[in-house]
């Protein structure tokens, strides 16, 4: 069977989420796998250099997974001509001038989101990949999580009906660093380093709601910063003045609601870190990461609102859990896979630079609806 080499520039996959979803769990079980296939049969066997600014962390990583290539001169990597990919998943702050080399150095791209830390510079990195005629993609994963699938499945089956509103709950509690250490990097709750969960979180809601709940037309949002005082990596305080919490709601085209409460600040008390809820005129459905429970016109139960006396239903086991048909496969590799095929074979890969810079046109309204206290609209954005 033939195969095929990918060289892969990752860029800043020494951070936790770069180390385990994209390298080890994405890049290394397709090389375990024997690489993607493409339609004739060809397989596209991934070749990764890892590449950052400090080498001590790259050298360990390298060591423990294996990876033969690594360097800190990501000049020298983007003039190679036997690396054909860039992917990058470090500093948002620095992603569009790096996609700008990357682009310029004839590289296709595929990259975390968000894709800039602007509207402008993410529309500007779209501009110049169309036009340098390569391949491009932005990591939009929530979409192939095993409950959101199933969520996809209900409503192209018009399991809803007329879907009336959707609920987002995320969230859940970043310790201080003070009692207990610290689970997030430090940098997030930070506004010179690019902290804050509008930024971070807001691009992920808008690919979600955008595929499974409705084109978004206005929105009203108001961020917090709750907890003013953190601990950072080496147990030192620091004025944490990053927004730390969210909460928006959405009018969508069809006339449904929608709700998002997103927050680094709570407790967890429900079935999931995260949940979507989707409620509608045949039928509700509630999934988290990978389960998914349903409750359908005629198995809804009568509630009876009475203050006085403790409830005695348990409104829990009237849902009914969709079955698993298959073993669940990690998100980031199946869109990875999507990518690799989209680049040999030309298939579909509906998650270009564009898509990516509706998120950041979301940040802005967001943070634009906070600042003004007021509602604003969300005009669809074109390339």
């Amino acid at each position: 069977m033939a195969e095929k080499r990918l060289g892969i520039i990752m860029n800043g996959v020494t951070g936790r989420m770069g180390t385990n979803q994209h390298l080890v769990r994405s890049i290394q079980e397709i090389q375990k796998a024997g690489g993607v296939a493409l339609k004739d049969g060809t397989r596209v066997m991934p070749d990764p250099i890892l590449v950052g600014r400090n080498g001590d962390k790259l050298s360990r990583l390298a060591k423990q997974t294996g990876v033969d290539r690594w360097t800190t001169d990501i000049d020298a990597a983007l003039a190679d001509k036997n690396d054909e990919l860039f992917f990058d998943s470090a500093s948002t702050q620095l992603r569009a001038a790096l996609v700008k080399k990357a682009i310029a150095a004839g590289k296709h791209i595929y990259v975390e989101k968000p894709t800039a830390d602007t509207l402008e510079d993410a529309l500007e990195i779209y501009h110049m990949a169309e036009k340098a005629g390569i391949k491009h993609g932005v990591v939009q994963d929530k979409l192939y999580l095993p409950g959101l699938l199933k969520l996809k499945m209900l409503r192209e089956a018009n399991y809803f009906g007329r879907i009336l509103s959707c609920r987002i709950d995320f969230g859940y509690w970043v310790f201080e660093g003070d009692l207990q250490d610290i689970q997030r990097p430090s940098w997030n709750y930070r506004k010179k380093d690019g902290g804050g969960i509008i930024l971070d979180m807001i691009p992920h809601w808008r690919y979600v709601v955008d595929n499974l709940f409705g084109e978004i037309t206005g929105m009203f949002c108001i961020g917090a910063n709750h907890i003013k005082t953190r601990w950072d990596e080496a147990g030192e305080p620091y004025d944490a003045d990053s927004d730390d919490a969210a909460y928006a709601i959405l009018q969508l085209k069809d006339g449904a609601l929608a709700q998002i409460n997103f927050d680094w600040c709570v407790r967890v008390r429900r079935d999931d870190l995260v949940t979507f809820k989707i409620d509608g005129t045949h039928g509700s459905a509630v999934a988290g990461l990978v389960d998914c429970w349903i409750q359908d016109r005629a198995m809804t139960p009568r509630p009876v609102w009475n203050p006085d006396t403790a409830e005695p239903t348990d409104y829990f086991k009237d849902w009914q859990k969709m079955p698993t048909v298959a073993e669940p496969v990690n998100a980031f590799k199946i869109e990875w896979e999507m990518f690799i095929r989209h680049m040999f074979d030309d298939a579909p890969f509906p998650h270009g630079l564009l898509e990516g810079a509706k998120g950041l046109q979301f940040v802005e309204l967001a943070t634009k609806s906070w600042q003004e206290k007021a509602w604003v609209d969300v005009p669809e954005l074109k390339g």
